[in-house]
């Protein structure tokens, strides 16, 4: 029976699951674990040869490729250095030559791709994503998911017609801190949550800087036109192209690459999917060096059911970048105590004492201390690579996933819903107004009229 490659894959590894065995074969769902773990190799295509993807996603897959027999074989890059820089490299690093490709049309031409990981600019995860589910391709897809609603929207729809595997790239799902702590909030061990503070700070000029790079950019080298998408047209600007992080509407920097990691752990403690809505403040203060984006910020949101405003909690999310140590902050607070997931522990820390609750006749209302589970490393068949130990748990997590069909610990669902918190931010940020969302529209509104990015 002639079956194509993909097919192959998919029925192996259904089947490998205990799920379903096809009566064109005789075999055992464990003779079809062994075929595929031994003979059946899973090819990846990259989509952008990014810092993300070379320091970070790409020692990821080196961990667990080789015993989950997964491969790269193709990268699209629409910069013709540094597709050839990421060919070498990857080379170097896997033993073998891959495929380059000018673009994604070139890449989903190739007969060979099952799945990709897109470690594009933020403003075209969304649009990559949809290109490669609709191309059949499973999809590792680097947050911020989307940085407008129109993209979130066509992408959800997308990913969950097409029936493809997609991991959002919020590695924290795959931390068993992180599990730990969902699990005590989830089973009411912590009480209601009263407010939660987030903070990410560093003080590096260079952050998402890029000069030596932007030097070598010329226009001709590259696709200016394909790389801008459903943005609006703005001349060739190397800056934007290298160091979109900092440039409106091409990514909204702060909101988009740390707040979309911390906000996402709020909807999955507390299964609320959105903030009811959001204030922001700050400015460029530091440095002035042609960015558009801030390097302070502080945003305020309102989190709780969206049929009873007598319930809830704020969070709130700081951000600077001309003072402080990368050590990201995630601390919930209850009136028993608080969860920090600095330390990885639960405790009585600002609980309500024995003299407080004394002054009202109340008893007294304190969390027992807890150590959560610490972050470990899990299976690694190859040497270390120094990847960390969040990133390359939530990869491996991806590749079993596209073996067993499972939903992966990020589904394209966390995505959406960061980004409305992500979008919501923005619209803050840049009306001054109070964000508010329209779960029938599902569009982010602000003094009853929609936000839009342009």
């Amino acid at each position: 029976m002639e079956n194509s490659r993909r097919d192959f894959i998919k029925k192996a590894a259904i089947a490998a699951a205990g799920t379903y065995v096809g009566s064109a074969f005789s075999m055992s769902a464990k003779s079809y674990a062994r075929i595929i773990g031994a003979n059946d190799r899973v090819n990846v295509g990259i989509v952008g040869f990014s810092d993300r993807f070379k320091d970070t996603l790409f020692p990821c897959f080196l961990n667990h490729q080789k015993e989950l027999n997964f491969d790269i074989t193709a990268l699209s890059d629409l910069w013709n250095y540094r597709r050839d820089l990421g060919a070498e490299h990857i080379k170097n690093k896997i033993g073998h030559g891959i495929t380059t490709c000018r673009n994604n049309d070139e890449l989903y031409a190739l007969k060979d791709i099952d799945a990709v990981i897109i470690s594009s600019p933020d403003f075209a995860h969304a649009s990559h994503a949809i290109e490669a589910v609709r191309n059949k391709k499973d999809v590792y897809c680097e947050k911020p998911f989307a940085e407008t609603m129109e993209d979130a929207r066509t992408a959800l729809k997308a990913v969950r017609e097409s029936k493809q595997i997609l991991q959002i790239g919020s590695q924290r799902r795959s931390g068993q801190n992180y599990q730990a702590a969902a699990d005590f909030i989830k089973q009411g061990k912590f009480g209601d949550i009263t407010m939660v503070e987030l903070s990410w700070n560093v003080n590096q000029p260079g952050r998402w800087r890029r000069p030596d790079l932007v030097a070598k950019l010329k226009e001709k080298d590259t696709d200016w036109r394909r790389f801008l998408l459903n943005r609006p047209y703005e001349p060739f600007n190397p800056r934007i192209y290298l160091e979109y992080r900092l440039f409106w509407p091409y990514s909204s920097g702060m909101p988009g690459q740390w707040m979309s990691h911390q906000i996402d752990t709020v909807h999955w403690f507390t299964g609320l999917p959105h903030p009811r809505s959001v204030t922001a403040n700050g400015g460029i203060y530091q440095w002035k060096d042609g960015r558009r984006n801030w390097d302070t910020t502080t945003a305020v949101f309102d989190y709780g059911p969206l049929n009873d405003p007598s319930k809830g909690f704020q969070v709130v999310f700081t951000s600077r970048m001309h003072n402080g140590e990368e050590k990201p902050a995630e601390i919930y607070y209850s009136n028993g105590g608080e969860l920090n997931l600095i330390t990885n522990t639960v405790s009585a820390s600002g609980g309500l004492g024995a003299r407080a609750a004394a002054a009202m006749k109340m008893k007294p209302n304190l969390l027992p201390e807890v150590k959560l589970a610490a972050p470990t490393l899990q299976a690694v068949a190859s040497a270390n690579t120094g990847a960390d130990v969040l990133s390359s748990n939530h990869m491996r997590n991806w590749l079993e996933c596209i073996r067993s069909r499972k939903e992966p610990n990020a589904p394209v669902e966390a995505g959406y819903r960061h980004s409305i918190a992500n979008i919501m931010c923005n619209a803050a940020v840049h009306t001054g107004g109070k964000a508010n969302f329209d779960e029938t529209t599902q569009e982010v509104m602000v003094n009853g009229k929609i936000f839009k990015y342009s």
